[in-house]
């Protein structure tokens, strides 16, 4: 088995709130291939993709990394990600000097996904259909 990755789309999440109050309305958005990574729960993206994206620090985790060191990260306001015509809506965790993006288990889930680990790919659980459950 080796590393699946994907194409996604990250989109700062207020960015369509905020653009009706703005002169200037801002889609600040960038497709980056993500590492999808099942033993992660959150999106996780760099310092320098955090900036890029104009996403705002509002709050910190500790967290732990694949070694076991623990760390405290800070975590973003909202971000959209978008997988085909998928969407989730989340905080991410910015991990110092991370030069790839973690697509982690909690986007996975809202976007009814999973990991086909033959083909190396992303595939929706239930096909084309995307159920959500409550």
């Amino acid at each position: 088995m080796g590393y699946t990755f994907a194409e996604i789309t990250l989109r700062n999440a207020l960015d369509g709130w905020e653009s009706e109050l703005m002169e200037e309305p801002k889609n600040r958005q960038k497709t980056v291939q993500a590492l999808v990574d099942t033993g992660a729960h959150w999106l996780v993206v760099s310092e320098e993709l955090r900036r890029e994206l104009g996403l705002k620090i509002v709050g910190e985790k500790r967290v732990s990394l694949a070694d076991n060191t623990k760390i405290i990260c800070p975590r973003t306001g909202l971000v959209e990600i978008h997988w085909k015509d998928r969407c989730a809506v989340q905080s991410a965790l910015v991990v110092p000097e991370r030069p790839n993006v973690l697509l982690g288990v909690w986007p996975l889930e809202e976007m009814d996904l999973i990991v086909d680990p033959v083909r190396q790919e992303l595939k929706g659980r239930h096909g084309d259909d995307w159920i959500m459950y409550i």
